[in-house]
Formats: C-alpha cells, structure tokens, sequence
C-alpha cells in the first residue's frame, strides 16, 4: 500500500537581490507540514550556514534515529522488554568530494535505553538488529547504519 508524504519547502534567503551573485542570499528555509510546527533551517555551519537550525544532514540523521526509537519501542513491548526512557545521540560521518558534492557513508545509533531490573539484555540487544528490516528511513538510506545502545536499569515499581 503506498502512502504519500508532503511537505511545502520556502525559501527564506532572499536579502533583497535574490540570487544575484553567491554571497547576495541566505541559504535558509522552512521546512512547512500541514498542521505542524514550522522548522526553521539552514545550511551546514561547514559551508556558511546558520549553526543555530537544523540543517538537512540533521534532519536525516534525527529521522533515522526517531524511525529506530519507534520501531525498537514497538519490539520491545512486544517482547516485554519495559523501556522507561530512551535517548539516542547518533553519529552520522560524512564525506565531501573535491566536486563538492558530498554524502553519508555511515552512521551509528547509540541509545541509552532505560529497562527495568531482571531485563533479559540479549533479548533487548538483538530488537535492534531486526529494525532495519522494517524501519521506513533505514530501509531508504545506502549506508550503513550500527548500532552501539547502552542499557540503564531501574527498579521495578512496586505494586
């Protein structure tokens, strides 16, 4: 069943002359969903954009990551694995040609996921190995993605 996404992409970058030489213009935009908040963005602090919005290699990289959370949640839960918090800080390398023109060639999960007291780990290890067969983002990008997660535990509540 296929299932449509969109999004509506604008501009903010014009200082007044548009494009009318490279340095005339900002390299920002909104990233603009109907019924959503507006994501501000710029271009990659690496080639002259604003470090304080998301560019659109931190967008891939956090929807790579969101895409395995959800996906692990769901294993998890099927496989009693009680998740009380998760928190991923992914790592994506890229490289940039001589061209220009540039791409990820890796990237590594590392969540810090916090299960309860007497969680089989190997149970909560090996979901993650089963996630790119299904996640949407991961199934889409042509690099490899690992996975390095570390397991908190907590007490179980008391009932």
């Amino acid at each position: 069943m296929a299932h449509d996404y969109t999004s509506t992409i604008i501009w903010t970058g014009n200082r007044g002359s548009g494009t009318s030489s490279y340095r005339a213009y900002d390299r920002t935009w909104d990233v603009a969903v109907p019924g959503k908040a507006v994501i501000h963005c710029s271009n990659d602090p690496l080639l002259g954009g604003d470090p304080t919005k998301m560019n659109p290699e931190d967008l891939l990289l956090s929807a790579l990551s969101a895409c395995h959370m959800l996906w692990y949640l769901h294993y998890a839960s099927e496989a009693k694995v009680v998740v009380t918090a998760y928190e991923d800080s992914p790592v994506g390398t890229g490289e940039v040609e001589k061209s220009g023109a540039g791409r990820f060639t890796s990237a590594v999960l590392r969540p810090r996921i916090t299960v309860l007291d007497g969680t089989d780990i190997e149970v909560a290890t090996a979901i993650h190995h089963r996630i790119h067969e299904v996640c949407f983002i991961a199934r889409s990008v042509n690099f490899p993605v690992s996975y390095e997660p570390t397991f908190v535990f907590v007490a179980k509540p008391e009932s």
